[in-house]
């Protein structure tokens, strides 16, 4: 039980790459922007089938302003980052898109050192050195 994280991390992972892949075939010939919204409808579906099988609902009420306006943030971003991945997508070849779009893991811990004062390891360092040199590799001809 204590490494569920990790459980669903790769399972993350996984279907992570799954999307890539069922995208890049599914947006042939279909407008990013209308691709994008079809998806966004089935991850708000799948999303409250969830929440009313575990009766979270109730909580919606109990959920302060400052959540209410950084999850509003949040969506906003997430929607943002669909749009331009699924155009980056249709106009570029997945094994290079995804790449760079998985860049966001060292802007991620860049940011959580800067607003939310997370550590910065060694370790942390050369993992972005190594992501963000593997990612130039992949991505250059």
């Amino acid at each position: 039980m204590k490494l569920m994280w990790l459980v669903f991390a790769i399972l993350s992972a996984v279907f992570a790459a799954l999307t890539s892949i069922l995208a890049k075939i599914g947006i042939e010939g279909v407008n990013s922007n209308l691709a994008t919204a079809i998806r966004t409808m089935v991850v708000v579906g799948m999303a409250w089938i969830m929440v009313f099988l575990t009766n979270a609902q109730r909580g919606l009420t109990d959920i302060s302003r400052k959540s209410w306006i950084f999850l509003i943030l949040s969506g906003l971003s997430t929607g943002l980052s669909w749009l331009c991945y699924y155009k980056a997508l249709q106009m570029g070849e997945a094994s290079k898109v995804v790449p760079i779009d998985k860049m966001s893991v060292v802007l991620t811990l860049i940011l959580a050192f800067v607003f939310l004062h997370e550590q910065f390891t060694w370790k942390s360092i050369a993992g972005c050195v190594l992501i963000s040199a593997g990612t130039l590799f992949m991505v250059l001809d």
